[in-house]
């Protein structure tokens, strides 16, 4: 083939085979460089694999093992909690024993007070009676609010 006989479609052909041919060295380039990077990546899977897995397992014991502990303070603290209600009743059931007879006893306690003090300055022992009386109902009607408030009784 002489120069004389190249024509344009000859020209083009060696173009195209050109252009294949760096095409194809270009993929060849990219196939080896993504096999490479596909075998590095595979062995870094294994390797996290080989060494998360004895951390994973530790982990799963040591889950394993709170769970135990968290079901222990579980029966604890509802043995507390049934302790509390029980001290609770208890104590609701002292109070209310004790509460009327506290309630008497401070009631004479200003009677008395108010009545001698009545009795003191009048020297009219009914006088002194009525106002005892009236002190002694006045203090237990307050202490019965007070211990309303509280939550008491």
């Amino acid at each position: 083939m002489l120069l004389a006989d190249f024509t344009a479609g000859d020209f083009a052909y060696v173009a195209l085979g050109a252009f294949l041919i760096a095409v194809g060295a270009t993929l060849a380039y990219v196939f080896v460089r993504l096999g490479g990077t596909l075998a590095r990546a595979t062995k870094f899977i294994a390797r996290t694999e080989t060494e998360a897995m004895p951390v994973i397992r530790k982990a799963g014991g040591t889950l394993d093992r709170v769970n135990s502990q968290l079901d222990k303070a579980d029966v604890v603290t509802t043995s507390a909690v049934d302790a509390v209600v029980a001290a609770d009743k208890i104590v609701r059931a002292v109070s209310s024993a004790v509460t009327v007879p506290i309630q008497k006893l401070t009631g004479l306690v200003a009677g008395l007070r108010f009545g001698a003090s009545s009795l003191k300055t009048h020297h009219d022992v009914g006088e002194a009676v009525r106002t005892g009386k009236e002190a002694a109902a006045r203090r237990e009607q307050d202490l019965a609010d007070e211990l309303r408030r509280a939550g008491g009784v």
